[in-house]
């Protein structure tokens, strides 16, 4: 590995760690509360208390931001300790799942007039691990370090009110005070971890760990050991696959845990089962219909794809853009005033926001060229700055280093240099 990607990719993968410590051990208590989304939904309200913050003018990574998001949090873990019923008629899990689609479905409204609001959005979901810096991984694992000392001192109360409520509620325990204590130092890690991993790495990291050690072991101190080991070794080989092929470090994480999960569960159901010969023989079977069914659907969109009806919906994609980019080119021309001569047979320049969405089209096809053109756009002074900054954004994604390159120092050569020697090499 160049040095360049070392020093992004060793705080990412110590920032996977950190996060495996700490949601292992609280999975273990989601997953025998039966609240499995409630991570999700905590992890939802935050980004949503973000997003909010961020039409208030914070920046999603400040300070403000972050205090923001805690309020919304602490909101949440209020709500889902009173919805905690001894005699409920709705399960708590619906509640955990209402909640989860309406922050969702605010935070959309939130942002949906920002001119870079799906971008915010995608980050909220995917994170910005591979940008995490080293005083951030300190600052989590400090404060995680806080959380695990608090359910050390508490753990008691709260490993008897996950796997025995009913006999909590019977011994007269505030169950509802220390669901409420338990919910706001949930809240406060899902907080934490938001800002770098995003909602859906936080939920696997929570998620996947635990019931892999469910599966094996019923004991508590065996089942923190089996989470640890597994999340210390998928994140090693999700964030070296990567780096190999080029793919984004959270989402490739959370497939990887479902690729590891799957054969685990085979594993174990073959070795606690009494019939093995059959059990084996049955595995087989449903293996065979999974592939068959794989490729009839892959043989049906290969039909599809080469129908009538897709070709008809492409040509009318292919000429209401046609059009659209018409529209824009005779109003471009017809307000350009005292053209020069040389200018006459020239094109017109797209505006931003297709300049930004044929770069992502040029970098999906793999287009010759397209490295230069991203590089150019970086460093184009008559772009707009926010869509420079969205541009040096994929920058940053596609070579895996910022370059050292910041749009308002007053020397940048050499990282400018940096990136037009990226630009030159041949894309692998």
């Amino acid at each position: 590995m160049e040095s360049g990607v070392l020093s992004i990719m060793v705080p990412a993968f110590a920032e996977c760690l950190v996060l495996v410590g700490i949601h292992s051990y609280l999975g273990l208590h989601v997953i025998k509360r039966r609240v499995i989304f409630v991570d999700l939904a905590l992890a939802q309200i935050a980004a949503l208390g973000a997003t909010v913050g961020f039409l208030f003018g914070m920046d999603p990574g400040s300070h403000a931001a972050f205090l923001f998001s805690m309020a919304f949090t602490f909101l949440g873990a209020a709500i889902f300790a009173l919805s905690r019923l001894r005699q409920d008629r709705v399960p708590q899990e619906a509640v955990i799942g209402l909640v989860y689609a309406l922050a969702t479905a605010v935070a959309i409204l939130v942002i949906d007039k920002s001119p870079t609001g799906a971008e915010h959005i995608k980050d909220l979901l995917t994170g910005t691990i591979l940008w995490v810096k080293w005083p951030d991984i300190i600052a989590s694992a400090v404060a995680y370090s806080f959380i695990g000392l608090f359910h050390f001192v508490l753990r008691h109360k709260f490993i008897r009110i996950s796997e025995d409520p009913e006999g909590a509620f019977n011994d007269g325990m505030w169950v509802r005070l220390w669901d409420f204590l338990f919910y706001l130092s949930f809240g406060f890690v899902i907080t934490f971890s938001v800002r770098t991993a995003g909602v859906l790495l936080v939920f696997v990291f929570l998620v996947a760990p635990a019931i892999s050690a469910a599966l094996i072991t019923d004991r508590w101190r065996a089942q923190l050991v089996i989470g640890w080991t597994l999340g210390t070794c998928v994140t090693v080989v999700a964030l070296w696959m990567s780096y190999v092929f080029d793919l984004p470090s959270g989402p490739t994480v959370v497939a990887f845990y479902g690729v590891v999960l799957v054969p685990l569960a085979m594993v174990v159901h073959v070795v606690r089962s009494g019939a093995r010969s059959r059990t084996l023989a049955r595995l087989g079977l449903g293996v065979a219909v999974a592939i068959v069914v794989a490729g009839a659907l892959w043989g049906l969109g290969i039909v599809l794809g080469g129908s009538g009806l897709a070709r008809d919906r492409a040509h009318r994609a292919s000429a209401e853009l046609h059009d659209r980019a018409a529209g824009v080119h005779d109003h471009v021309h017809s307000t350009k005033e005292d053209h020069n001569a040389d200018q006459l047979g020239a094109e017109d320049e797209p505006d931003p926001e297709q300049r930004l969405a044929s770069l992502r089209q040029q970098i999906k096809k793999g287009a010759a060229g397209w490295r230069r053109s991203l590089v150019d756009a970086v460093l184009d002074g008559d772009l707009p700055l926010l869509y420079r900054e969205e541009a040096l954004q994929l920058l940053r994604e596609r070579a895996g280093t910022d370059f050292g390159y910041d749009p308002d120092a007053a020397d940048s050569r050499g990282p400018v240099e940096r990136m037009r020697a990226w630009a030159r090499q041949p894309v692998k």
